[in-house]
């Protein structure tokens, strides 16, 4: 409570009682998210994020609050009033959660696009950043094959769950990384992990912000693109029916071309640059591994790291 009054100096002249509205917005492994407030509508709400048991070994959390604060510099995140040993506390943020069946509507993919752009726009501060596809990818790996060492080991396991064995995913990863990286796509910040639900509509003012920044940085921009893209099939449900088309593709591809563009000051999206992006970002979604895995158990997410990658 003394945290909060810090923050909020109104709830201060309120009795303790009157905080007792709260929300809690998820229950997963991955985090527990609960919100705290006085006004039904939620106007002065702040959020409590405290983190999943053992998802240190999966997420950098020095590295996700260092990233918090970079998109907080850029206008592309709320404010962060503190951190805690296992969690932080921050401004909540008005509007709606998206789902799959939203982000397929063409005037709210374009406020996707122009949000995805302003973020793949922050400098790098004369640095030469690395993109962290890999080294997450062979962190993954390494987690199994220290951890459950004895599981992985077992034939039938691995056929059972329909895993390939470790050695055949290490080659895939070198296969792909050796592909991959011969597409130039340009390094920028990327937040690796938008799933519809990480996306906030404000309809009052128009816009879309992208929230949970567990998995920000610097990374390959059709990777960005084409992770959004595969989300278009749906998350519990996957209907890989639903993925965009070309024509979609394109027409989101476009939007997202014109306002990256406009944000480094220069001309207009040639057809030539569009069909570029629009190859790249199609080999990076075949490739493309579910970063998210905290809500899995370790071994048995080698089923989404892995296998989507070959």
């Amino acid at each position: 409570m003394n945290t909060l009054y810090h923050f909020k100096p109104g709830m201060g002249n309120l009795l303790p009682f009157s905080l007792s509205l709260s929300k809690l917005f998820t229950e997963g492994i991955t985090n527990k998210l609960m919100a705290c407030f006085t006004d039904e509508n939620m106007r002065d709400a702040v959020l409590v994020r405290v983190y999943g048991r053992k998802t240190e070994l999966i997420v950098d959390r020095a590295n996700e609050l260092r990233n918090f604060q970079v998109l907080q510099d850029n206008g592309c995140a709320p404010n962060l009033f503190c951190t805690f040993e296992n969690g932080y506390c921050y401004e909540f943020m008005s509007g709606k959660a998206l789902g799959p069946e939203h982000i397929r509507e063409s005037s709210m993919f374009r406020l996707v696009a122009q949000e995805m752009a302003k973020m793949h726009r922050i400098h790098t501060n004369g640095s030469l950043p690395k993109p962290c596809l890999w080294h997450r990818l062979y962190k993954y790996l390494n987690i199994v094959k220290t951890e459950f060492a004895k599981k992985t080991s077992n034939s039938s396991f691995l056929q059972e769950m329909q895993i390939p064995s470790l050695e055949v995913l290490e080659e895939e990863i070198h296969w792909m990384k050796e592909h991959l990286s011969q597409l130039q796509s340009p390094i920028v910040f990327c937040h690796n992990d938008l799933l519809s639900k990480n996306i906030i509509y404000n309809k009052t003012e128009g816009h879309v912000r992208f929230i949970d920044y567990e998995y920000t940085g610097y990374n390959y921009q059709a990777y960005d693109i084409g992770n959004h893209f595969n989300e278009f099939a749906g998350l519990n449900e996957v209907d890989y029916s639903l993925y965009p088309c070309k024509e979609v593709q394109l027409q989101w591809l476009r939007y997202y071309l014109q306002s990256y563009k406009k944000l480094r000051g220069s001309g207009a999206v040639s057809e030539e640059e569009l069909e570029s992006l629009y190859v790249q970002v199609n080999q990076f979604a075949l490739g493309q591994s579910n970063l998210n895995v905290c809500n899995y158990d370790p071994v048995a997410s080698t089923t989404v790291i892995i296998p989507c990658l070959i």
